[in-house]
């Protein structure tokens, strides 16, 4: 029982249709529905009906993020632990939110964040057959991420954050900053049992710093880069590793803004497993292993 993964990310854009247009042509998502301000989209080896939700309004940021449970008895069940520690719940029934989206509830973290969980979102199917499938789509454009990864944002109390992560929600640790003040200045947290599947760093509540999209390998970052340099999209870190999680990566901005990664590789993890602790002094190096540091303007982020 309990929260899976996370399922989905809404964010705000100016410009629908430019936005679309980005996130169909050189992310390579699949649009599976949309509405008069709204466009629903998902990456290619996702069953569910969308992962990424675009909202039309005149700033950018994040909206809401949304985890997956298995059960429906899952959202009674944290329904209850949310009303123990406080915290208002709204249920949604299936469909209410949006085409394709299952029942659940919504809620704000102390941080700000309007978080879901939900279950039973609408399967479409991926873009393989269910028998004798290939590896993967022929003719896919863009960068083509096969699923979304995880999220990454900012909050004024990284520490009081995710205690409630924890204590609330059932995540664990897997890796912290550690300030020489004592106080944790970033963390990583897993459901998935991989690396992490949200992170927190010191800044505005309610910021969004980045959402993630999965890819296979090293090879598929620098294809990654390849295909943004190509169409003039803004990369502000190229190809790179980070120390927390073991990751490749690389940063680049959506037309709206909103930062975007292509994420691979990490590792797996047991709940049991003590976290990884990097001091403050070592920062650098926690975020981007081979340069050892990290800009100011990465960690800056309008909410």
């Amino acid at each position: 029982m309990g929260i899976l993964r996370l399922s989905h990310v809404e964010v705000r854009v100016p410009d629908l249709e430019l936005a679309t247009a980005y996130y169909t042509e050189v992310v390579g998502l699949y649009e599976t529905a949309r509405e008069q301000d709204r466009v629903f989209l998902k990456c290619w080896d996702e069953q569910q009906h969308h992962s990424v939700i675009l909202t039309s309004e005149p700033t950018y940021g994040l909206n809401h993020m949304g985890w997956k449970v298995r059960y429906r008895e899952d959202l009674d069940y944290y329904t209850d632990r949310l009303a123990k520690a406080g915290v208002d719940v709204i249920r949604y029934a299936a469909g209410e939110i949006g085409p394709g989206h299952g029942e659940a509830i919504r809620f704000t973290l102390p941080s700000g964040h309007v978080m879901e969980l939900v279950y039973g979102m609408q399967i479409v199917g991926n873009l393989l057959p269910l028998v004798n499938p290939p590896p993967k789509p022929i003719n896919m454009v863009g960068f083509a991420p096969p699923r979304l990864d995880h999220i990454f944002i900012t909050c004024e109390d990284v520490a009081g954050n995710t205690v409630f992560l924890q204590e609330v929600l059932d995540f664990h640790l897997t890796e912290q900053v550690v300030g020489d003040d004592g106080f944790q200045v970033a963390t990583w947290l897993e459901r998935s049992h991989h690396s992490h599947d949200i992170a927190l760093v010191t800044g505005k509540d309610r910021g969004l710093h980045h959402f993630a999209f999965w890819v296979d390998d090293w090879t598929a970052i620098r294809d990654t880069a390849d295909v943004l340099a190509y169409h003039g999209v803004p990369i502000e870190t190229n190809p790179t590793r980070h120390g927390a999680t073991r990751g490749h990566c690389i940063y680049f901005f959506d037309p709206a803004g909103n930062r975007n990664e292509a994420f691979t590789g990490g590792y797996q993890v047991d709940p049991e497993e003590p976290p990884i602790t990097w001091t403050e002094a070592e920062m650098g190096r926690a975020i981007f292993y081979y340069d050892g540091v990290v800009d100011q303007h990465f960690l800056t982020v309008h909410s």
